[in-house]
């Protein structure tokens, strides 16, 4: 089965992640435990961890060339958020705050 992919991200604090997926599921992600490693130590900078982007065709978020995660890693490694654990503003607030790529993804490159 192949993991959903990414619709919308937002960053909460300064370590946690909010993804809303493709099957409409949003899930909560600690990046903390990634600090430890040094590919993953400029997440500690809260201006840089919420500056990423959602790949196109929601395959994962990216910070630069070096940094990024995969939808795969976001979801195994997340947890679901019920509805009272749910920030009541988070649909008004990810259009405004970051990258959406509802219904339709754009067509994968062949080859």
């Amino acid at each position: 089965m192949k993991p959903n992919r990414i619709m919308a991200a937002q960053a909460m604090d300064d370590q946690t992640l909010i993804i809303k997926f493709t099957n409409n599921e949003l899930r909560k992600y600690d990046i903390s435990k990634l600090w430890e490693k040094q590919m993953f130590s400029l997440l500690k900078n809260p201006v840089f961890f919420r500056n990423f982007t959602i790949d196109p065709h929601g395959y994962g978020l990216i910070w630069n060339e070096d940094i990024d995660l995969s939808e795969y890693e976001l979801w195994q490694n997340s947890i679901s958020l019920t509805d009272g654990d749910i920030v009541p503003d988070f649909e008004r607030k990810y259009y405004s705050t970051c990258q959406i790529y509802e219904d339709s993804f754009p067509p994968l490159p062949l080859g």
